[in-house]
């Protein structure tokens, strides 16, 4: 492609800017042909194996030859003129091919090569997206563990609620994608091979093909499962493999997008309250206008591509209710789109996630200041039994802490002052009996419960077996520096 082409012609962004080479190989025309023609020499080799004479060594050899050397040219011009993919790409082997030509495809559907790719390029997809996973799920119990102990304002409805800490906030993220590594676990287990299933789902032509043998027929079926990695293949089929398969795997990305947006949106409302914090590149700009921006643009770009997805998955959905009998072909235009962009999109955003689960910052003094603004209001409950345990009366107290409180945070409103309420209350005779003690119990360490705790078990419990039976799939080599 010239410069000048390239240029001229919409590129999508979701291979252009967002998603790793290795998943773009995946989902493109050289994988996908060279899968058709793994899938093709597979058949033969197992053919022969079953002892059918049409097929020799030779014609196999002619075709491993040519496996991945795609003529790509000549099968568009075949397109052209016979309007079918899967014939013009046939003829095209052949053309390299003149031996094996008579037995490429033989007894097969189009169905065949395509389905068949599409559940290998999505199980491929799937373990690409498992090790991203795996990856992010180490960074995020780094962090974790890290910030453990330091107490931070919570929030219920984005309002001040009781104090946790950074590190229990931080397994709440974690938790959410543990629950998507558990989900592609189950789907790249589950996930089976289509076979060689014939025109309609029946094997009719392979069983004229075998002279009516039946246990040559399934073992055709097992044989080509094992030849392209699959352990097992769908008992039953139509022409197609069930098109709910595909809808089930979209949606299961669809929960990966939920996470992430989760992430992002509370990445972006802490970059706001200046808590935390994006990485931010040294020559970074944030504005066009505005030069001292920090605008959160990676997790903005979370959120824009996860909402993507989260649409998307309804395509397959549709797709899988709208079937009829064993197959129609209002299946393919849309499968072309959703499903392989749905990965390249989810990749995308794992690798941001990636890049920010590694490298946000935190303030802890910002944090603490925040945390003693609101703390004082949060802790009259403790002021007022310690009062009445020291001989208080708990009505007479409860509204003079009312007072006080209400006090304060006119001044906070109104006059722009810090909250006093603790030196306003420590001034209160009727709490003298405590003085000494509002101290200790503002102590905002003292009102964090068990979240360190619940750090370290959840880590210890959960995300450590997780990462030892996925010891294999960590690398630091996945952590991406973002460049556009």
């Amino acid at each position: 492609m010239s410069i000048t082409d390239r240029y001229n012609k919409y590129q999508s962004p979701l291979s252009e800017r967002y998603a790793s080479k290795e998943m773009c190989y995946i989902f493109s025309d050289q994988y996908k042909f060279s899968a058709w023609r793994r899938l093709w020499i597979a058949l033969a080799e197992a053919q022969q194996e079953l002892g059918l004479k049409t097929v020799s060594n030779d014609q196999i050899d002619e075709m491993r030859c040519f496996q991945d050397t795609i003529n790509f040219d000549v099968a568009r011009e075949y397109e052209k003129k016979l309007r079918h993919d899967v014939m013009s790409h046939i003829h095209a082997y052949g053309e390299q091919c003149p031996k094996a030509r008579p037995i490429i495809h033989l007894g097969a559907t189009s169905a065949y090569v395509q389905d068949n790719t599409e559940l290998i390029q999505m199980k491929e997809g799937l373990r690409v997206i498992l090790a991203k996973l795996v990856n992010i799920v180490s960074v995020l119990s780094n962090q974790a563990m890290k910030y453990k102990d330091l107490a931070t304002l919570s929030f219920t409805h984005f309002q001040p609620a009781q104090p946790t800490t950074l590190g229990k906030r931080i397994c709440l993220w974690t938790q959410d994608f543990i629950f998507d590594i558990e989900e592609i676990e189950m789907r790249i287990k589950g996930l089976q091979f289509h076979g060689v299933k014939g025109t309609t789902g029946t094997q009719a032509s392979f069983m004229t093909l075998f002279h009516n043998d039946t246990e040559k027929v399934k073992k055709l079926d097992e044989l080509v499962t094992k030849k392209m990695g699959f352990d097992g293949y769908y008992p039953v089929t139509g022409q197609t493999y069930s098109r709910k398969i595909d809808s089930q795997i979209v949606f299961s990305l669809a929960g990966i997008a939920q996470s992430a947006h989760k992430f992002s949106n509370d990445m972006r409302l802490l970059q706001h309250l200046k808590e935390a914090e994006e990485p931010f590149e040294e020559e970074q700009i944030g504005s066009s206008a505005m030069a001292y921006k920090r605008n959160p643009m990676r997790c903005e770009r979370i959120a824009a591509i996860a909402r993507y997805v989260l649409c998307n998955c309804l395509n397959p959905a549709f797709t899988a209710a709208a079937q009829w009998f064993e197959r129609t072909l209002d299946d393919s235009a849309n499968k072309r789109i959703s499903v392989p962009e749905a990965f390249l999109a989810i990749d995308g955003i794992l690798n941001i996630m990636l890049n920010v689960a590694s490298g946000f910052s935190v303030y802890p003094s910002v944090i603490k200041r925040h945390l003693a603004d609101e703390l004082p209001f949060m802790i009259t409950e403790n002021i007022l039994m310690e009062a009445v345990n020291a001989g208080g009366d708990r009505q007479e107290l409860h509204e003079k802490i009312r007072r006080h409180a209400m006090e304060a945070a006119r001044r906070m409103k109104e006059d722009g002052k810090e909250n006093d309420l603790l030196e306003q209350i420590a001034k209160d005779p009727s709490f003298l009996k405590i003085k000494s003690k509002i101290r200790e119990i503002s102590d905002p360490t003292r009102l964090v419960g068990r979240a360190p705790q619940q750090v370290e078990e959840f880590i210890s419990r959960v995300i450590n077996p997780l990462l030892k039976r996925n010891n294999n799939l960590i690398d630091k080599k996945l952590i991406p520096t973002l460049t556009v």
